[in-house]
Formats: C-alpha cells, structure tokens, sequence
C-alpha cells in the first residue's frame, strides 16, 4: 500500500506540490492525469525517491510504503528502488543484449546464482508478454527491438528484482497505436501480482486501464476516486471542464 500525508514539494522557491493526501490500495491500477506541469510526475516519482537526485528541492509531509515512512533517514534508497519499480516515458534500454538489459538489476544487486538469473529473466519477459518474441534472440542487442517492444524489456527488467509496486510516467505516449494497446493489456494484467501507479496524458488511457484517478491541477489533487466515478460523474466543477476538454 502506497500513502501520501500532507505532502508538499518545493522546487527551490516553486511549490510544485501542495498538501497532498491519498491512497493507493494494493493490487490496483491509478492513473494520475491533469495539464502538463500540474505535479503529477513529481508525485510519482516520490515514491521511489527520484526527486533526491534533483538539486535544491525540499519536501515536507510524509509517504508511506507498506507502512514505512520512506524518507525517514534509516530508509535504505537502494532497497526501496528494489521494492518501487520506475518505466518512463521513453524506452531506455542499455547498450547490451536482450538478456542481460533484464539480468541488469540481479547482478548488481548480487540477487541469484546464473541458474537463478536464467529463470528470471525468462519469468520476467514472459511476464512483460515479451518471451515469445525474444527467446530465440537473447544474445542479440536490444537496440535491434522496435519502440513497443523496447518498451516492453524496460518494464521485464523492471519486474526481475521482484517489485511489488510498479510506477509507470506515460509508458505508451511514444508509441504507436498497436504497441500502446499491448502496453495497456499488459498493465491490466500485471496488478494481478503488482501495484501501479501511472501518470498519463490519454484520458481514454486512464479510463481504459485504472481502477481509480486522481486529478491534478496546478499542484493540487483535485479529485480522487474511482475511475468510473470521475470520467462520469465528478465532484468537481474542475475535474469535468477538464475531463470535457473545456482546458487543459
């Protein structure tokens, strides 16, 4: 379970977040949508501490995973990273082979001997609906797959350190329409096993894959609540404008 307390996040003298309360249940899909600029990548990327990396910010209030407050300074970063799973917009395969892009995490995390590693890398592309496609060229650079199945290795060699949350920054917007279509298969599938939080532009997207929504505007969660309720029936006179395309 992810769970934001009071959150607030400074760009140096810029409040990108202001006083941010919601959870996340576990096994679900909730997609965060809004205006660019609204918040919700920085959101996002609280829960793996993404943001440390960002020169001059400051962040007050608390965020919970699996009830531990994760930027108390007893926190091992390295081993949240393991428990919090990033995808980002563009596929960022490394410069190595099929196989070893997915291996990445286990070695440097000395996770398994090479029997291990061969079972996870092939439970982690059959889970990323990759396996089939693959499994003949292994050794082959992933440089040579095309931008949705890229994509696709980038999220296996997410899943092979066995997270249990999985963070997703518009995993599909460089995509083409078939290759955003398994993309939005996969992600369904995968809370079965997995937690996932996505910021998404495509609203029909965020209709289409989450169980709940929130909506961010100008650094504040407008609105939070099931996905059906908010593209249907939302409270908030904002929300609607937004979802209707009257801004934004």
């Amino acid at each position: 379970m992810i769970e934001t307390k009071e959150i607030n996040f400074y760009y140096g003298d810029f409040h990108a977040l202001k006083n941010i309360s919601m959870k996340v249940d576990v096994h679900t899909v909730t997609a965060l949508i809004g205006p660019s600029g609204c918040g919700k990548s920085t959101f996002l990327r609280l829960f793996n501490r993404m943001n440390d990396l960002i020169d001059n910010t400051k962040l007050t209030g608390e965020c919970f995973v699996d009830k531990d407050n994760i930027y108390k300074k007893s926190i091992p970063v390295d081993e949240l990273r393991k428990k919090v799973g990033m995808v980002f917009q563009k596929p960022n395969p490394f410069p190595k082979s099929i196989f070893e892009n997915v291996a990445y995490g286990l070695r440097v995390n000395n996770m398994g001997n090479k029997s291990f590693m061969i079972e996870r890398v092939e439970e982690s592309l059959k889970a990323a609906a990759l396996w089939d496609e693959v499994k003949d060229k292994l050794k082959k650079s992933a440089f040579e797959l095309s931008g949705g199945q890229q994509q696709r290795l980038c999220i296996a060699r997410a899943l092979a350190v066995h997270p249990s949350i999985l963070l997703m920054d518009e995993p599909a917007s460089a995509l083409d329409p078939i290759s955003t279509s398994k993309i939005e298969e996969l992600i369904y599938s995968l809370k079965q096993e997995y937690t996932i939080v996505i910021v998404t532009h495509n609203m029909q997207q965020a209709a289409r894959v989450s169980d709940k929504t929130g909506f961010f505007m100008l650094g504040e969660l407008i609105e939070y609540n099931d996905t059906k309720k908010i593209f249907l029936n939302p409270d908030k006179e904002q929300t609607q404008n937004y979802i209707t395309g009257r801004f934004g």
